[in-house]
């Protein structure tokens, strides 16, 4: 049976955004009758809050989504991220990288051929690539911590989003593994991805530029490439994407102008094409109606 999942990491309330997302990974795996996995993206100590990771349980449960099995925890899988960068180490796939984001600004900003990359926006340029070791030695003599990052020789990697359609190109060399040691987020959602047999990586489309990075890593690693799709954002009133710093809504907002979940959750089905946002469809009601194909067709 495949494996659906949604990854939330918990800095913050969910914003009406979010809870779209989540209802449409939700509907995405029970419409194929698939198993769905809830994971807290709890990765960095400095900003995740367990106060959040209880606040996005209760409100997502609220709109009626439900999981298969125990809430999964990032925070609880240092073991294996340092088993997937023990197996790049052995392909000779890393190497440290002890620029600081100012250097590398720096070095994004002269001109690179085919800048553009699976990532979105300037690659790394490879500086540190080519440190011999005195010169790793000499940094690391002087205190620069060190980032680890794969050699991946701007492969190029494409793929076929299951909304969006083609998307990909060269591959930089990014961030597997912070200077302070833990995962970097590609790692992690890929090791945790597999691990969890998920089948369909269901997320918003600010991702969609992050992919081509985690399929070069499920090749690298031989795991299984799952089918990816990305929805097109929701967006405010000012035309740009619903985020926490935006102020977005929340279902706490929405109870305290008199909107109770079942509400909040028709006018997320309503923006997914599924009704009106006055039709009060129960959510098996609204698995029943939907269908990932119509909304592949509009978002194209």
């Amino acid at each position: 049976m495949s494996v659906g999942r949604y990854a939330p990491s918990p800095t913050g309330p969910l914003h009406l955004g979010n809870l779209r997302t989540a209802l449409f990974a939700w509907l995405f795996a029970r419409s194929a009758r698939s198993r769905f996995v809830l994971r807290i993206d709890d990765l960095d100590p400095g900003r995740s809050r367990q106060h959040w990771v209880e606040r996005q349980i209760a409100d997502l449960a609220q709109i009626g989504i439900d999981w298969d099995g125990p809430v999964l925890r990032q925070s609880q899988r240092g073991d294996a991220y340092a088993a997937a960068l023990a197996g790049l180490e052995a392909r000779s796939l890393l190497y440290p990288c002890f620029c600081t984001r100012a250097e590398i600004r720096q070095a994004a900003s002269a001109p690179h051929p085919g800048a553009l990359t699976a990532a979105g926006g300037d690659p790394y340029p490879g500086t540190c690539r080519q440190l011999d070791t005195s010169a790793r030695a000499a940094r690391r003599a002087a205190g620069r911590p060190a980032a680890l990052r794969v050699h991946a020789a701007s492969d190029p990697v494409r793929f076929d989003d299951l909304l969006l359609g083609p998307g990909g190109g060269p591959v930089d060399d990014f961030v597997v593994a912070r200077s302070d040691g833990v995962a970097a987020y590609n790692l992690a959602v890929v090791v945790d991805d597999a691990a969890a047999r998920v089948e369909q990586v269901v997320r918003g489309g600010d991702l969609f530029e992050t992919t081509g990075r985690q399929i070069w890593l499920y090749r690298a690693l031989d795991l299984p490439v799952p089918d990816y799709a990305h929805l097109p954002l929701l967006l405010g009133p000012d035309g740009t994407r619903l985020a926490k710093r935006s102020g977005a809504a929340t279902l706490a907002d929405r109870a305290a102008l008199g909107e109770d979940a079942g509400t909040v959750r028709a006018r997320l089905a309503a923006s997914l094409g599924l009704g009106r946002a006055t039709d009060r469809f129960s959510p098996q009601q609204l698995v029943a109606r939907f269908d990932p194909t119509a909304l592949r067709t509009a978002s194209r």
